[in-house]
């Protein structure tokens, strides 16, 4: 098993978030910025008179569609500002798959589904919060199957975190990015 299968393992229903704030598509636009106010969230799920979720409404749609156009919100329905039609993904998908949806619609978030029910809403941000530790998870695998034990020689540039010059080959060194000359000092001290 190599590190790209340990990560085709965490689902979207692992890192969604849930339950998930749902507004009538005849509410007002100022009910629904109250309700993301009062839920100090970013979006809502805008369903149908049936119940069927339809579109969604974010902070940006509410900013675009009501304000920039100076719109009064009390006169203007979730139906008429929401995007539409809803995107969404399967709760069993990967959160490689949801990445990739995002990136082909151009969104951040997607209406995650259950058996036909709306259950979650995942954003990009729930999917980076867990990036860094599949990294992790992927370089430490890589360097079981490789054998390496020694410590990592990675190569990067940037600014040093000790002196601040700039070096196109910056070594991690107890947590801290340094350039040669700091490396090769500290080295010495040691």
């Amino acid at each position: 098993m190599d590190g790209f299968e340990i990560r085709s393992r965490l689902l979207v229903k692992d890192v969604m978030s849930s339950p998930v704030i749902t507004v009538n598509e005849d509410a007002s636009a100022q009910e629904v910025a109250k309700l993301m106010r009062d839920n100090e969230i970013g979006c809502v799920i805008v369903s149908s008179r049936d119940g069927k979720p339809v579109g969604i409404i974010t902070e940006k749609d509410l900013v675009t569609r009501v304000i920039a156009e100076n719109l009064k919100p009390s006169e203007i329905t979730a139906k008429e500002i929401m995007s539409a039609p809803l995107i969404t993904i399967d709760a069993e998908k990967t959160i490689s798959e949801a990445a990739r949806e995002m990136n082909r619609y151009n969104v951040r978030r997607l209406a995650v589904m259950y058996k036909s029910q709306l259950v979650g809403i995942v954003t990009s941000k729930d999917i980076i919060s867990v990036t860094p530790e599949l990294i992790e998870i992927i370089q430490e695998k890589a360097k079981i199957s490789t054998g390496e034990e020694s410590e990592e020689k990675l190569s990067l540039a940037g600014y040093c975190d000790y002196c601040g010059v700039w070096s196109d080959n910056l070594r991690e060194t107890d947590g801290a990015y340094i350039c040669e000359d700091c490396y090769l000092e500290r080295r010495s001290e040691e």
